[in-house]
């Protein structure tokens, strides 16, 4: 038995109706990807990359913040927040207390150098300071714009105690999401 021309062209018109199908299959799934990709934020704006997830964080000091644009340039000097054996031993290296003996409130900063580093802060970043409204510590929503005017020496907000204390800083790259206000007894 011997292939003659009708059985070829019968099979390339098979194989042409087989990859006819498939195309068809990877555009669907090329549109319903794309469609995925692109998608509704909780603002109901459509957006091509997936938001922030602001999973870092770093403790340092603020030392100033600057309007730049539709946001602000912070410069910010980071440290180690230190705890435990890891705190009891810095301190006693750096000579803040006798070796073998426990640091105050458990906790001890450790900043090896003053550099800062520069970060962007949007005008809509979470701040948070601590304040005291005769019931006890609170941490306290407050503007960009309000932690521009404490740095400066105003006082938008009475503090609990100076922002000296340190802010633990959330970001992504080299964008603020958050700066909360360190307590220090």
């Amino acid at each position: 038995m011997g292939l003659t021309c009708g059985t070829l062209r019968g099979v390339s018109r098979a194989w042409a109706f087989v990859l006819g199908a498939v195309a068809i299959v990877a555009t669907v799934a090329a549109v319903v990807l794309g469609v995925l990709y692109v998608s509704d934020d909780s603002d109901g704006e459509a957006t091509g990359a997936a938001p922030a997830t602001c999973d870092k964080e770093i403790f340092g000091r603020v030392s100033s913040l600057e309007p730049k644009g539709d946001g602000y340039d912070l410069r910010f000097d980071p440290a180690l927040f230190t705890s435990g054996v890891t705190a009891n031993t810095a301190a006693a290296e750096d000579g803040v207390v006798e070796p073998g003996e426990p640091v105050p409130n458990d906790n001890y900063v450790v900043d090896e150098s003053d550099r800062l580093y520069t970060y962007v802060v949007p005008s809509d970043a979470r701040i948070t300071v601590l304040t005291n409204d005769g019931t006890g510590i609170l941490s306290t929503p407050i503007t960009v714009a309000e932690l521009k005017q404490l740095l400066a020496g105003g006082k938008p907000v009475e503090l609990f105690e100076g922002l000296d204390t340190g802010f633990w800083m959330r970001y992504e790259i080299d964008t603020v999401c958050s700066l909360e206000q360190q307590y220090k007894p």
